[in-house]
């Protein structure tokens, strides 16, 4: 596996996999801009939706080996875990921000 090519959350979520087959992590996958017939082959075969020409960035949800493998493609460049985003104060009071 390529550790440079993952981001510190994917990097420690993948050490926490349980099982490596099971596809549990859904991560950003950027690749190079144009991408052969070989590297949309690899992504549709590992269930990654929507593979078409001019894209460079796919989302699926990918297990542990998969993660492996595609890190270590020359055509991909960086590979980010996806996270639930949550606002920072849900019950944020708006009269105390009114001037």
């Amino acid at each position: 596996m390529n550790y440079q090519k993952l981001d510190a959350a994917l990097s420690t979520a993948i050490n926490e996999v349980q099982n490596s087959e099971t596809p549990t992590l859904t991560v950003f996958i950027h690749t190079e801009p144009v991408l052969d017939a070989n590297a949309i082959a690899v992504l549709e075969n590992l269930g990654v939706s929507n593979v078409t020409p001019g894209k460079d960035i796919f989302t699926a949800t990918l297990s542990a080996n998969s993660i492996a493998q595609l890190s270590e493609q020359p055509w991909v460049q960086h590979l980010k875990l996806s996270q639930k985003l949550h606002l920072v104060n849900a019950r944020l009071n708006f009269k105390k921000l009114s001037v």
